[in-house]
């Protein structure tokens, strides 16, 4: 069975690489361009992984995150938080909020999907760095 990963960016540039790189990777993957459809999208379709990247916004990421993470049809989705924000509170924040695993900007390629790869194996990594 092919996991699906849906990608939240409101960059279009990173939501194409980060699409690019799952699908490489065998996984089905869509996009979404904000918060809304994210949401919207993991209560219908129910993605394996969500990749929440709103870097314009770390509010409406946040805010995201708990509201897939409340819900009683979509709470088991996995979550990886990715922002620029890279100071400790921040990084907290994120993971208190629900992010299984939050990644700081810039990073690896490979960070990322050694982060999917581990989620999807029930490894449940606190929080990777790059």
């Amino acid at each position: 069975m092919t996991h699906s990963i849906l990608v939240v960016d409101d960059e279009p540039s990173m939501s194409f690489v980060l699409e690019h790189l799952m699908k490489a990777q065998g996984y089905d993957v869509k996009t979404a361009p904000d918060s809304n459809t994210a949401v919207s999208h993991a209560q219908k379709h129910h993605p394996d992984v969500v990749l929440l990247d709103l870097s314009r916004d770390d509010h409406r990421a946040h805010e995201t995150c708990q509201i897939i993470r409340s819900s009683a049809e979509t709470c088991d989705i996995k979550i990886v938080m990715i922002s620029a924000r890279s100071r400790e509170i921040e990084i907290e924040k994120g993971l208190a909020v629900g992010a299984d695993t939050y990644l700081t900007k810039p990073f690896a390629l490979d960070t990322v999907v050694t982060a999917v790869n581990s989620l999807l194996t029930s490894a449940k990594p606190e929080a990777a760095f790059a």
